[in-house]
């Protein structure tokens, strides 16, 4: 070429030349990350891996302009053409049909997200999985969720209509069987299905997402006409469930037009797995912070805890019981909490987040809670938390079968610590000979009120009461109780019960009431001075032999103990002797119960209980599920 052709070129080649086709840049390591991770359910845009499926196809510039069109011909190059293994398209179609369906709202887009995805994690031969380092694993895990959420949504779109039927599809249609009777729980019936992934929850310092499969739900259980159903389990409470949908050979019917599976729901206190229909189980979603946080905002403790402690001033009285938020579980040790003064079951809620969540405790324990009207007198509140133990062991297991329901824990926070010591001490005549000269005998009194004070201060160990937390526990009384003033104040405010009144005014207007040191019914305000006569005899009480007690104390600052106080009760107060073992939580308050330092010496001590405890874990659920395709008919033994 003459050389003056080449210069005429060379501008020409430069333009078209001099930019290499292929290159690199550095990326940030937020950046790096944000590449790796985006995909259509936290971003915009699809995820690198679902964009590369659709250039592979030459769909890219199709799903720009027509991304319906572009999924119909992906999904039939896919799975109708010669492309090997599909799992690639799948993973691709389900994040695409995903995202048309939050795009346009089509429920048929959502629901076929969900099957992709399922076909994609769960393919007709189970060695074809993918693994799970592989993040499409956890992401269709998640799309799954989502299109399951979208596509079972009721019209007013605020919870789940959990039914069996026909569910239009893009490319078909899909029939599902769904039984009625999964949503039997506890002789009531579970409806109202919230997703609880559409809550963000504050007030909790932890919120426990257990992976798996599925949607998780909190379920609001309704009793049956003419069946309360187990009146240990409160009323208004949320039931954390999870909803999966399953198919058998999940690739074989994708690639059809008629799709044949099954809708279940499961209570997880009942089910935390579910079983595929190769047979291996596969564990299942589980939200039970959300569901425990909808509880307590719906129940509304926290309006409630001044009416519990006035009593019936406020027209709001409530029997003293039991309540749990699960069925008794034979097999499961009770763990009952008692709360303390002004207070509420609500109060536990951290450390029963935390405790739940751990398998190592959920396993081997159930919670109770003994709620009541916390400014009536300590000894008829403590008696009312024996009468209710007494009564469940009776009602649950009236031949003694359950070992572990004679193991039971005992945890008291403040006032309830009061309560809970007098599940585990003899009190002989202590509390009587402190309020009287004149023996109990020689009194005159009518049976009714000779027999509610004979329950109330003669006291005996529960015997099936094993173990005792005390939780800034005044056991020598509280300095905030001791002005007068405040004393009087809470006993023209507080509402006592009848049947205290009614003892109370035949013991003072009686011959002996002249000698009674005391000439009006004590509060539990009262009862928490230190110079009162009950407060000096439990005091001097000790915890009965065999029965193990432990301490924990909040102090505010790292001062010599003797001078330290958790802001209500002194570390004077709260020690006792003998105990198992005593924890200081320094730098805490008196509402120690959610603070992680406690929360972990309550699990120490409930893991030494279970190793302890003469009785055996439950069985591990193994019972069979029926087979995805099958029909409507259950054989897991519930």
């Amino acid at each position: 070429m003459p050389l003056r052709a080449a210069l005429l070129l060379l501008p020409l080649a430069c333009a078209i030349g001099c930019s290499a086709p292929v290159g690199v840049s550095r990326l940030s390591p937020r950046a790096q990350h944000r590449q790796l991770a985006g995909n259509a359910l936290t971003t915009d845009d699809p995820s690198d891996a679902a964009l590369t499926v659709l250039r592979r196809y030459n769909l890219a510039a199709t799903y720009e302009d027509q991304p319906e069109l572009a999924l119909v011909t992906l999904r039939e190059a896919a799975l109708w053409g010669d492309s090997g293994d599909p799992s690639d398209a799948l993973y691709a179609l389900a994040e695409l049909s995903l995202q048309q369906a939050e795009a346009t709202g089509s429920r048929q887009q959502a629901m076929a997200a969900a099957l992709y995805a399922y076909a994609f994690l769960f393919p007709d031969d189970a060695a074809q999985r993918p693994q799970a380092i592989d993040p499409r694993y956890r992401w269709a895990a998640d799309i799954y969720a989502a299109g399951l959420t979208e596509a079972l949504r009721a019209p007013k779109g605020e919870v789940l209509a959990l039914q069996g039927g026909v569910y239009p599809l893009p490319f078909g249609t899909l029939t599902l069987a769904f039984d009625d009777s999964e949503t039997h729980w506890s002789g009531r019936t579970l409806s109202d299905f919230v997703p609880t992934e559409e809550f963000a929850i504050h007030g909790l310092q932890n919120r426990y997402r257990h992976a798996g499969i599925g949607v998780p739900l909190a379920a609001r259980p309704i009793a049956d006409a003419g069946n309360p159903g187990d009146d240990l389990v409160a009323e208004q409470i949320r039931v954390p469930a999870t909803a999966v949908v399953r198919l058998a050979d999940p690739r074989q019917q994708i690639a059809g037009s008629e799709l044949h599976g099954r809708l279940d729901v499961y209570a997880v206190d009942e089910r935390e797995d579910v079983m595929l229909a190769d047979g291996t189980r596969q564990p299942l979603e589980i939200d039970r912070s959300a569901t425990l946080a909808l509880t307590l905002t719906e129940v509304g403790f926290w309006r409630q805890e001044m009416a519990n402690f006035l009593g019936d001033a406020l027209g709001t009285r409530r029997p003293a019981r039991l309540i749990a938020r699960e069925p008794y579980r034979p097999g499961r040790i009770p763990v009952v909490m008692v709360h303390g003064t002004n207070s509420s079951a609500g109060r536990w809620a951290d450390m029963v987040n935390d405790l739940e969540n751990d398998p190592r405790i959920r396993e081997r324990f159930q919670f109770w809670f003994f709620t009541y009207d916390s400014g009536n007198p300590i000894p008829y509140s403590a008696m009312l938390l024996r009468r209710a133990l007494r009564a469940a062991v009776t009602r649950f297991d009236p031949e003694g079968r359950d070992a572990c329901l004679r193991q039971i824990v005992v945890i008291g926070h403040s006032q309830g610590g009061l309560l809970t010591k007098m599940t585990a001490i003899d009190s002989g005549s202590t509390f009587w000979d402190n309020a009287s000269p004149t023996p109990f005998d020689e009194v005159n009194l009518t049976p009714e009120t000779r027999a509610l004070l004979q329950e109330a201060l003669f006291v005996t160990p529960l015997p099936f009461v094993t173990r005792l937390i005390f939780i800034s526990t005044p056991h020598r009384g509280s300095y905030l109780a001791g002005p007068e003033i405040v004393r009087r104040l809470a006993s023209r405010l507080i509402s006592m019960p009848r049947d205290v009144v009614t003892v109370s005014t035949e013991v003072l207007r009686s011959p002996v009431g002249r000698a009674v040191r005391m000439q009006t019914i004590p509060t539990a305000i009262d009862n928490m001075s230190p110079n009162h006569p009950f407060i000096k005899s439990i005091s001097s009480i000790p915890v009965a032999p065999g029965v193990h007690a432990h301490s924990i104390i909040p102090v505010q600052g790292d001062g010599p103990l003797e001078e330290e106080a958790d802001g209500v009760v002194k570390y004077s107060s709260a020690h006792i002797e003998p105990i198992d073992s005593e924890r200081i939580i320094h730098h805490s308050s008196h509402s120690t119960q959610g603070d992680p330092r406690t929360v972990d010496e309550v699990r120490r001590i409930l893991l030494l209980q279970a190793r302890e405890a003469h009785c055996s874990a439950p069985p591990a659920d193994t019972s069979p599920q029926q087979p995805a395709s099958a029909g409507p008919q259950r054989s897991d033994g519930r």
